[in-house]
């Protein structure tokens, strides 16, 4: 037997920007229902990058002190070693906003935040281990999802379908929308190392010979990423673990024996980086955001940031026709159309750093310098601001409408 729902939108994905979504739709009154694949957040592979532009979208909603009261750090600036030279990058400290800083916290900290506050509203509902797996067609247009629980067969009719199920969507493939590839030069091996007093606090990055190390303060314990050049993983196993922590132990900035916390390669998991775009976002019925709309390179981890600005862009847009019963196609592509440029940009700015820093760093040679941009922005505070903007705020940050924020 399937089971069968109805509600006004169906939000397939319980990441940043589905349940983002789906708690400003609910607030605004509008039936909804996020369907999410795992039976709760925690995964490692998230990102805890808190940009001031999301804490800005929190204050506007009045839930920041909430927030704030959760585990978190504060990064400030960002710094990167090239080789044996320091460089501070970015100053968020001078953004006119609420919080001039990045929030270092773990992701299921945040989305079990909004899962919880979306809950406050009788229109919201959430159904975890419910994995969207195709489109329900009538008519040419989109009529619902279908999705597969440990209860059987589920299909959720509604008057608009939304893909936030992420790069690897279900319903982008079921869509037919096409995809371009942009591509990225690397893959991020993902692991833990103990954090202990004494260590430093800043959030910080390694770029050397043939590697590209960064250290994520997760309070009691420090997020790495040893970034590798695509198509070197075998390579990089085929030396053994002994070697890989070795390698490890030289990258960080204390004592070298703390890369023994890798007892296996069960350790140390590949996040496989992909670089994409639809095409087009929407079809009748059908609407993409997030990184099923526009999958990010981790270059800034701006990616959790522009999932909750194509949320808000899109609640914003839809809420009314959505509750009146009016929603037409007009709407779906005003969205798309206000959030398409944001990515692009985004995206060209990543694809530069990829392209510039990144790949020649894990490129051979003997020495690495740094690039003379990142020099010039290192001496220059007033060209820090330039980056400051652009990783805190990102290009056309968005701001919940007043009818939102009121109800």
């Amino acid at each position: 037997m399937t089971d069968t729902r109805q509600v006004t939108c169906a939000i397939a994905g319980g990441g940043p920007a589905g349940l983002m979504l789906g708690y400003l739709l609910a607030r605004a009154g509008v039936s909804v229902l996020v369907l999410e694949k795992h039976a709760d957040f925690l995964r490692d592979f998230r990102g805890d990058t808190i940009h001031p532009s999301t804490l800005e979208v929190m204050g506007e909603l009045g839930l920041l002190d909430r927030f704030l009261a959760l585990p978190h750090q504060k990064v400030e600036r960002l710094t990167a070693r090239f080789g044996d030279t320091p460089l501070e990058l970015v100053d968020l400290s001078g953004l006119k906003v609420r919080c001039p800083f990045i929030a270092m916290m773990p992701q299921w900290d945040f989305l079990n935040f909004l899962a919880a506050e979306g809950q406050r509203y009788p229109t919201f509902s959430i159904r975890m281990q419910a994995e969207a797996r195709d489109l329900i067609v009538a008519e040419g247009e989109i009529k619902g999802v279908t999705a597969e629980t440990p209860q059987g067969p589920l299909s959720v009719l509604a008057d608009l379908v939304v893909g936030a199920d992420g790069r690897n969507s279900h319903l982008r493939e079921r869509s037919g929308l096409e995809a371009e590839d942009i591509g990225a030069p690397m893959d991020a091996l993902w692991f833990r190392l103990s954090r202990q007093p004494g260590d430093t606090e800043q959030t910080q990055g390694r770029f050397d010979r043939g590697r590209v190390f960064v250290m994520l303060n997760r309070g009691d314990y420090w997020q790495c990423a040893f970034v590798i050049a695509k198509g070197t993983l075998d390579g990089l196993y085929g030396k053994g673990l002994p070697a890989f922590r070795e390698a490890v132990g030289k990258l960080l900035p204390f004592e070298p024996e703390r890369a023994r916390d890798l007892r296996s390669w069960e350790d140390v998991k590949l996040l496989n980086v992909k670089v994409d775009r639809l095409k087009r976002w929407a079809l009748p019925g059908l609407l993409f955001i997030g990184d099923a709309a526009h999958a990010m390179s981790p270059v800034g981890g701006v990616g959790i940031n522009l999932a909750i600005q194509d949320a808000v862009a899109a609640a914003n847009r839809l809420a009314r026709p959505l509750k009146s019963g009016r929603l037409s196609f007009a709407d779906l592509e005003a969205v798309e159309k206000r959030r398409a440029f944001p990515a692009r940009a985004t995206q060209a700015i990543q694809v530069a750093v990829q392209n510039r820093v990144i790949a020649p760093a894990l490129g051979e040679g003997d020495t690495l310098t740094p690039p003379l941009l990142l020099r010039w922005l290192a001496g220059s505070r007033l060209l820090r601001r330039v980056p400051a903007r652009l990783l805190g705020l990102g290009v056309r940050p968005e701001h919940v409408a007043k009818f939102i924020r009121d109800a």
